[in-house]
């Protein structure tokens, strides 16, 4: 599960709806704002936690880019403002990525950047797509979902009160509602961040769109048989592995493994983040990211 950024995205001269595939996606495109994007490698970026997530927070820190790049964010399909409309599976949410890609015209290759379940599917997205992936930029992700076992030991051992059915059916994929995932994700929040502020997270946690069926799909079905390790040999693309020291949900063990895989990559740990370094660290983050995507991209 992502930490959800900065909750409901802004609608602005960038976003629009698109429709790829049979659902309604909510998109933002610096092409609607920068006349010279058409002539720029595109970043497509991937939110993560299905249900919660939403294109915000990667439209907010990718933004940065547009001097460069052509940058697209939307909210996946059963997320944020885009439209509740299954499957839930990997394979659509990458079809989606590429239908999205085919649909504005972003060329042949484009960077595929994603961030905790995010990571998954730009994972997913490079291995199904090969052909049309430049590079790749992960954040506090995995090669696959057995890292919830630890995820949940960090929980019950953090200073934190925690129910621990709750957490429970929350791992398991069985929220009830919209309400009961909304005070499951309340009781989490502290989790994220190494300096945790309450009015924020409240802000953001009462900001947030939720579909709890799309958590309940990714967490109950999706992360059953997750485990890419096997394939990531297949993976030609440069890769850039970051990840914060003291994330509680993707640990550091989760990178390192994704780092001694992959054939062409490179690690940097975040010393003071969690489970957010873009924000936590957001210009050393965003320096890192930039000098990566310099050399691989734009050189």
């Amino acid at each position: 599960m992502s930490a959800p950024g900065t909750g409901r995205t802004p609608v602005s001269a960038t976003t629009f709806q698109l429709v790829v595939n049979g659902a309604t996606l909510e998109v933002d495109d610096s092409a609607r704002v920068d006349a010279a994007a058409s002539g720029k490698p595109t970043i497509v970026t991937l939110h993560g936690a299905p249900g919660m997530g939403s294109r915000g927070n990667d439209w907010e820190v990718y933004s940065a880019f547009t001097d460069a790049f052509r940058v697209v964010s939307y909210d996946q399909r059963g997320s944020g403002a885009s439209s509740d409309t299954p499957p839930y599976t990997h394979e659509q949410f990458a079809a989606d990525v590429d239908a999205v890609r085919e649909a504005l015209g972003l060329g042949e290759r484009i960077v595929i950047a994603g961030g905790s379940y995010g990571g998954f599917l730009a994972q997913e997205y490079a291995l199904r797509y090969p052909q049309h992936v430049r590079a790749v930029v992960l954040r506090d992700t995995a090669a696959h979902a057995g890292f919830k076992d630890e995820a949940m030991r960090r929980a019950l051992a953090s200073p934190y009160p925690m129910d621990v059915p709750g957490l429970t059916r929350l791992f398991e994929g069985r929220t009830t509602s919209d309400a009961d995932f909304r005070a499951l994700i309340t009781m989490i929040m502290p989790l994220y961040t190494v300096s945790y502020d309450a009015e924020r997270d409240a802000r953001q946690v009462a900001a947030m769109q939720l579909h709890h069926a799309t958590h309940n799909h990714a967490f109950a079905h999706n992360q059953a048989d997750f485990d890419l390790r096997p394939r990531l040999a297949e993976l030609s693309a440069p890769v850039l592995v970051t990840v914060g020291r003291h994330d509680w949900v993707t640990p550091l063990a989760a990178s390192e493994e994704l780092h001694a895989l992959l054939p062409d990559s490179e690690l940097v740990i975040f010393e003071q983040s969690g489970h957010g370094p873009q924000n936590e660290e957001r210009e050393e983050w965003r320096r890192v990211v930039r000098e990566f995507l310099t050399r691989e991209v734009l050189a």
